[in-house]
């Protein structure tokens, strides 16, 4: 797809929620997911590591646009109060809200 923009970013998930975290994102809601793919969301992954770094991955034609579509729905509102609490750091942020993405510094395709 021309103009794709991958992008990586980090968060950090309590290490004594990691395993709760990794549950509830066994059955994310159908209208978050659909949310994310009207948002524009695409090959968006989640990895953890135990001790509670989260790494993202996505791809979207522009993440500004795709991150602020997704701050307008009410779904994502319910999604990020509810997963608040499983994050360290975020300084009264929402979960998506302190997202930065890494620079991409190489790629293969």
């Amino acid at each position: 797809m021309v103009g794709t923009r991958r992008v990586c970013f980090l968060l950090k998930v309590r290490a004594d929620r990691a395993e709760e975290y990794r549950e509830r994102h066994e059955h994310v809601w159908d209208d978050m997911r659909a949310a994310l793919t009207e948002a524009g969301w695409r090959n968006y992954s989640l990895f953890l590591r135990e001790d509670g770094l989260l790494v993202g991955y996505l791809e979207t034609e522009d993440f500004e646009r795709s991150r602020a579509a997704m701050e307008a729905t009410e779904v994502n509102a319910r999604w990020q109060a509810e997963m608040a609490e499983f994050f360290e750091e975020l300084d009264g942020r929402a979960p998506d809200a302190a997202m930065r993405p890494l620079a991409e510094v190489f790629h293969l395709d």
